[in-house]
């Protein structure tokens, strides 16, 4: 998997989307079924473009957090609170903290995951 040469952190980040992109295909073509490239990672907020090949899955789970994804290429399959969705293209889904979920894609998929991690001894809602 190609590192990530730049800061995850900072005042004000900017990316090239298309690029990073690219990177996320190329390691796709090269025989792995899944990639994830992490774009931000500052106090709470992470920001992770996620690829999957065709078959690929991220296995049942939760996270600490709201999460959100966005569908930038190809169509997933998200299994969310029991009920089953498919994505595509355009397609932006949020899920609540420890909404369990599965996501899977038959043709491969691009997308964007958003998580906002919460912080210890916060108060919860």
């Amino acid at each position: 998997m190609t590192p990530v040469q730049r800061s995850l952190a900072g005042d004000v980040l900017a990316f090239d989307l298309g690029e990073e992109i690219q990177i996320v295909r190329d390691e796709l073509a090269a025989g792995h079924a899944r990639i994830a490239r992490t774009l931000v990672k500052e106090g709470p907020l992470r920001l992770t473009l996620v690829g999957l090949s065709p078959g690929g899955a991220l296995q049942e789970h939760e996270a600490g957090g709201p999460v959100s994804i966005h569908v930038l290429d190809g169509e997933l399959e998200l299994n969310a609170g029991g009920e089953t969705r498919a994505l595509r293209i355009g397609a932006l889904i949020a899920l609540d903290r420890r909404v369990r979920h599965a996501v899977s894609s038959s043709r491969g998929a691009l997308f964007l995951l958003t998580l906002a991690a919460l912080i210890p001894n916060a108060e919860p809602r």
